[in-house]
């Protein structure tokens, strides 16, 4: 598809400079641009890419003003990286818009398919499951029985649902999640084996959550884990049975929370973190990249970091010191000596 300067313009209310009929049809970086592509200039370190650029037309912020002749067509916007997400958004919507079900699918005569849904190749639904309307289930998704899944939803591919789940409104769920398996629960027995307690809860998504590829959620011993609106989940994430994860919390990859641990809303967890059970983490809490949290956060004036995780202050201050530490074993090494030769001395 192809789109003029000024039709961009006019879907992100900006002000043309230059050209407003330069056509473009794909994207690129502003270092990489070529003709036809649309790019943009929010980083300011790369302000001097803007004079070479070979892209037909380049989003900058309304303050923008050239110090030097530009080839590009500029679009003033208020925010260029907002901006260019909502022109990303577009594209991708106009890619994903698939309708009809593929004769190559299982569905159970008691699953109930909204409108305008689309269910791709060896797709299985389950027993009195429940697809909302425009919701997209791409090929290989496993939906257990008594699934409810919202409207508006982008399920990829191998992406698995199990049974009595609940996913809301306009969620995206990246290739091979895995919704509802088995929580970790097993009870040690006298004969030093372990004796598998049954998992019978299930997984609660709210509306507008993104859960990344090969993350898992596990289902609850009893009740619900659940992720609540508006979360953002990156890939290769652990969920333990009973977790919970507060409003627009957003969570990096690689991190495992362990279970009934209930986080806050609008937290920041880098990636590689890892909670330890029943812990409770405050509204707003932010965790640096492989911390290791094995206490509860009240306090969010501060972020935190480290293994154990403490005061990013504090963890600064240590750090420094922890670099330290060669040289002042060897100083220690050089101190001992000295001392143990005025012992010897004053024999």
């Amino acid at each position: 598809m192809e789109f003029s300067a000024k039709q961009i313009a006019s879907f992100l209310s900006g002000e043309i400079e230059g050209n407003p009929d330069v056509l473009v049809h794909t994207l690129s970086k502003i270092e990489e641009g070529v003709k036809g592509s649309l790019t943009f200039l929010a980083n300011p370190k790369y302000t001097a890419f803007i004079y070479t650029t070979q892209a037909s037309v380049v989003l900058v912020n309304k303050s923008f003003v050239p110090e030097q002749p530009v080839q590009a067509t500029l679009i003033h916007v208020d925010d260029p990286y907002s901006s260019l997400a909502v022109l990303l958004s577009m594209v991708s919507q106009a890619k994903k818009n698939k309708k009809g079900i593929d004769s190559q699918t299982s569905i159970s005569a008691t699953a109930s398919l909204g409108e305008n849904v689309y269910i791709g190749a060896f797709a299985v639904i389950g027993e009195n499951a429940k697809i909302g309307d425009n919701t997209q289930l791409h090929a290989q998704v496993y939906v257990g029985d008594g699934v409810t899944i919202g409207s508006d939803c982008v399920i990829y591919q191998g992406v698995k649902i199990m049974d009595d789940c609940v996913i809301g409104n306009g969620c995206i769920l990246q290739p091979g999640a895995i919704i509802g398996s088995d929580g970790f629960g097993f009870a040690p027995q006298g004969s030093g084996d372990y004796q598998k307690i049954p998992q019978i809860g299930n997984v609660i998504i709210e509306d507008n959550v993104e859960i990344g590829a090969n993350t898992t959620v596990d289902r609850a011993t009893m009740g619900s884990t659940i992720i609540r609106k508006g979360v953002k989940l990156d890939n290769l994430i652990q969920i333990a049975h009973n977790v919970e994860i507060g409003e627009n919390t957003v969570i990096a990859a690689q991190t495992g929370i362990s279970g009934s641990t209930k986080v806050g809303i609008n937290c920041m967890i880098g990636g590689q973190v890892g909670m330890a059970g029943h812990l409770r983490i405050a509204d707003g809490a932010m965790i640096g990249a492989q911390s290791g949290v094995t206490n509860s956060i009240n306090d969010t004036s501060h972020a935190y970091f480290g293994s154990p995780a403490i005061n990013n202050k504090k963890f600064a201050r240590s750090f420094a010191i922890y670099k330290q530490l060669p040289d002042l074993n060897l100083e220690i090494g050089a101190l001992r000596k000295e001392l143990d030769a005025l012992k010897k001395n004053q024999k």
